[in-house]
């Protein structure tokens, strides 16, 4: 194994190598670097083309600059030596600086909409496979096709239309008619009974069901004026904790698992203390006390997953781990909710919480819950961009997948067996059918990349896309440059971690 990745580790630096000398050399001859000057009636005017030519070395023939740029990035590459150096911008700012303050909130947009365009395209293209041929299969296959076909930049002018500037007319009134809440109530009963599926009987059931209940929850958040002062509530918390407890239990262990099933009750129930002991704390917390509960918590929740899962205790940790992180999710939610008031309410937000640019908004004062609304408004609409983009393609490669491992030997070998369909689903199927799932993975983290150039451009956003889309346009090639390190050394890194989880996910493969 280390030969092998040594072995991978030299092509890849020989690859970053050519391709830097390709990219170097396109930039270079895109334009002149001194074009601005050829009009300028500065009487200094020579002595800053001079200056020009002298911090980017355009005296130089294009390899020789490039072998000079080449010299200083490999220094990135020497620990603590303070030695990197990847030249300066047209403006002679250190390209050095520039990338941590951009790399900064592109990281927050991409790894939030690729973490969940995987959790939610993968989870929605298994149950899609699995009920092959309902009317869930077939709306899941339109939808998927749909937003797959949409370009980016078109997607997130709509959001900015009708989510942004609609919900921000809304919470001006927060006050839904009669006719639209039974509206409401009639396309969610719709939907539900599709996801259901089932007889006849059983649709108009759900239907009538799924559609009253959103009614009557409508009418409810709007008589305690629920949107503009939103919150969980120790009633919700509560019968989350419940809900995780069973369902994630019967996912993963199965119900009959007592064991398993007393872990997660016993998780539930810490997390449910944690909710109403520990909200004077959240008040005064940040970053780090969050994260310190947090990490507690699962530790916690490992501990009496061994100590009461029996012979079978890897199960049990897993499930006590899983339900006391997705309930303490849902507790800093409630928190972020409960600061929405003092966030909306701010001077500096004018009633108008959801933005359309930037990445924060300029001279707001909060605590962490407030700056952390802030951060979370301004990037929601471009993460769920990228994200309806990413979850279609997700979505149906996870269907084909999936429907590919149903149909293979073993699977009907452990159905004949008499294992359960939970068992053979998520213990044989589900870890099989991730293995095409982890090469599009890969592959796709440049195409998120490349698709936040546009969405960082219409969402007015100085990340990584708005770096690169302003030097490639004023011929500035160190920056440009920078910003290929990155995204190359992202595919490259990425595409290596999809070989080694092949893997673990399939032992039949074997790194010789």
């Amino acid at each position: 194994m280390f030969a092998y990745i040594m072995r991978r580790v030299g092509v890849s630096i020989l690859i970053l190598i050519g391709a830097s000398l390709i990219m170097y050399t396109l930039t270079a001859l895109s334009g002149d670097p001194l074009e601005e000057f050829y009009q300028n009636r500065n009487p200094n005017r020579d002595q800053l083309i001079a200056d020009r030519i002298d911090a980017l070395n355009l005296d130089l023939p294009i390899p020789l600059r490039w072998l000079d740029w080449l010299g200083g990035a490999a220094g990135c590459l020497v620990p603590f030596a303070n030695i990197c150096d990847l030249g300066v911008n047209l403006v002679n700012a250190q390209v050095a600086d520039l990338l941590p303050r951009a790399m900064a909130s592109t990281l927050q947009l991409v790894t939030a909409a690729t973490i969940l365009a995987i959790l939610l395209g993968v989870t929605i293209g298994i149950v899609s496979a699995l009920r092959k041929d309902t009317g869930f299969d077939y709306s899941v296959t339109f939808l998927s096709f749909l937003l797959y076909s949409l370009p980016s930049f078109w997607v997130a002018v709509l959001l900015k239309v009708f989510v942004a500037i609609g919900f921000n007319d809304f919470l001006q009134s927060p006050e839904i008619p009669i006719w639209a809440i039974v509206l409401i109530g009639i396309i969610a009963g719709a939907i539900w009974q599709v996801l259901v599926g089932g007889t006849a009987r059983r649709r108009l059931v759900v239907f009538a069901v799924s559609g009253l209940v959103t009614s009557l929850v409508l009418a409810l958040m709007q008589s305690i004026d629920w949107f503009t002062d939103p919150s969980l509530g120790p009633v919700v918390i509560v019968l989350a904790a419940i809900g995780l407890a069973f369902g994630i239990t019967a996912l993963i262990a199965g119900l009959e698992n007592r064991r398993a099933l007393i872990t997660a009750g016993v998780n539930a129930l810490i997390g449910v203390v944690v909710y109403f002991t520990l909200q004077g704390l959240f008040d005064i917390s940040t970053l780090g006390t969050i994260v310190i509960i947090g990490v507690i918590l699962v530790g916690v929740a490992i501990a009496s997953g061994w100590l009461a899962g029996g012979f079978d205790r890897g199960v049990s940790m897993r499930v006590g781990a899983i339900t006391a992180l997705s309930l303490y999710l849902l507790v800093i939610l409630d928190r972020f909710m409960q600061s929405w008031q003092t966030y909306a309410s701010s001077p500096r937000i004018g009633g108008r919480p959801i933005a359309t640019v930037g990445s924060e908004t300029p001279g707001l004062n909060g605590d962490f819950w407030v700056l952390g609304l802030d951060s979370f408004t301004h990037l929601a609409l471009p993460t769920l961009t990228l994200l309806l983009i990413s979850f279609a393609g997700y979505t149906r490669y996870a269907r084909a997948g999936m429907l590919d491992t149903l149909n293979q030997d073993y699977i009907r070998t452990a159905r004949a067996k008499g294992l359960s369909k939970r068992v053979v689903v998520v213990r044989h199927a589900f870890r099989n059918s991730l293995i095409p799932i982890t090469t599009i993975v890969a592959a796709d983290i440049g195409a998120i990349l490349g698709g936040a150039i546009i969405t960082e451009q219409i969402f007015a956003i100085s990340g990584m896309g708005a770096l690169f889309f302003t030097s490639l346009g004023r011929t500035d090639p160190n920056p440009v440059m920078g910003y290929f390190v990155v995204i190359a050394i992202v595919a490259i890194a990425f595409n290596f971690f999809a070989d080694l989880a092949y893997a673990a996910l399939d032992p039949r493969v074997r790194v010789r």
